[in-house]
């Protein structure tokens, strides 16, 4: 799995889902600072991102993920394909 496509389909999720504009989807984007997602939306979008990429995330490996570019690297990992 390639980092860019998981940016893409982060991005196409939080468009879909959150109701974000494109264009503040960035990697460096913070979920609750710059993308205004309360708690309730972020378990909506760890839900959406693991169906999409068929992966399934621990609760506790969620502790620190703050970014879309984090958010990209937890996908990798867990898909088995080292971040980076």
């Amino acid at each position: 799995m390639e980092r860019e496509a998981v940016l893409s389909g982060l991005a196409d999720v939080a468009v879909e889902l959150l109701g974000v504009d494109r264009d503040q989807i960035t990697e460096d984007a913070r979920f609750v600072e710059d993308l205004d997602v309360d708690s309730l939306g972020l378990v909506e979008f760890v839900m959406a991102v693991e169906d999409r990429f068929d992966v399934k995330v621990p609760e506790e490996r969620l502790d620190g993920i703050a970014t879309i570019g984090q958010a990209a690297d937890l996908v990798l990992e867990m898909a088995g394909t080292p971040a980076g």
